[in-house]
């Protein structure tokens, strides 16, 4: 787990927490999800949790307001036009500022160096709430969701069907710290990148990679897909429309999954593109749950972070 120079933990990646430490935020989210009044309420009383937003965002933003909010903590939510990291201030000098005033800092970043040097300035936690490499608190949601699913995680098999990006990424060490089976099917020169499938398999995750969906699919028991096109890669639409139009998860794919397989999209989702809406709005979607368990499990991520040794 990532350290400052006063010892305190953060998360800019899945595999900054231990196998143990997902597993305790994965049972307590569940817990407080199931009998809200077992949320330690004043846990993050009188302390102010800040969050920097680069860019544009809602489950994100939303649901880590209410997570510092359900445990008696205010969220301090900045968006890029009043800091402009890197222009009117570093962010070295940023993450100082608010260190001085709150008890940890997220950030929704376009660059993963960013929150490096936040982390390095600082004694605080610092939590990736996205960034170019990574989206740790989604890969723990998507975690819960599929837990909720299945009751146990180990020895299942989950498809990714797309652009191996930040969301594959943390998706592929959540995983392999799971005991989750993870095969990802990208087209040529958009796989996940060799370095984290390394990482991963160093964790003992059992990882595939391959460039035939139909493959991919066959006999997982969850399928999960991203848009083709994130922000900031908004000149390569149309190309990519074009190199993904193949990897489209429709009815004719989830049938070659398991009978029972769910469906994942971090969302937003653009429909007609990645996902059909005769997918996404199916009795196969779990997405609007997988959506709810970004507060749940960031709530309890939290937890972990800021009052480490508080019983089960």
């Amino acid at each position: 787990m990532t350290a400052g120079p006063g010892g305190h933990r953060g998360v800019l990646e899945v595999d900054d927490l231990t196998s143990g430490q997902i597993t305790t935020v994965l049972d307590r989210a569940t817990a407080w999800k199931t009998d809200p009044g077992l949320v330690p309420a004043g846990v993050l009383s009188g302390r102010g949790i800040a969050a920097l937003f680069q860019k544009p965002s809602l489950r994100t933003r939303v649901s880590f307001e209410m997570a510092v909010a359900t445990l008696g903590g205010h969220p301090v939510s900045l968006r890029e036009q009043e800091v402009s990291l890197g222009a009117r201030e570093s962010a070295a000098d940023v993450a100082r500022t608010l260190a001085s005033y709150c008890t940890a800092i997220a950030a929704r970043v376009f660059d993963h160096a960013v929150l490096e040097t936040m982390q390095a300035a600082v004694s605080v936690p610092v939590v990736n709430l996205l960034s170019d490499q990574a989206h740790p608190c989604q890969a723990l949601a998507d975690l819960l969701t599929l837990r909720e699913s299945w009751g146990e995680l180990e020895g299942r098999r989950l498809a990714y069907v797309g652009d191996g990006n930040n969301v594959a990424a943390s998706l592929a060490l959540g995983a392999a710290m799971t005991g989750v089976e993870i095969v990802l099917a990208s087209p040529p020169g958009y796989e996940l990148p060799e370095v984290v499938v390394a990482r991963a398999r160093h964790l003992g995750g059992v990882v595939e990679l391959t460039s035939d969906p139909i493959e991919a699919v066959r006999d997982a028991h969850a399928v999960y897909t991203d848009v083709w096109t994130s922000m900031g890669q908004e000149s390569e639409h149309e190309h990519r429309l074009a190199v993904f139009d193949p990897y489209r998860v429709d009815i004719d794919l989830m049938a070659h999954a398991e009978p029972d397989a769910v469906f994942l999209h971090c969302l937003p989702a653009h429909r007609g593109e990645e996902v059909t809406d005769e997918v996404i709005d199916g009795p196969s979607s779990v997405v609007w749950n997988q959506a709810e368990n970004r507060m749940h499990a960031v709530r309890a991520l939290l937890v972990e972070l800021l009052d480490p040794q508080r019983p089960q």
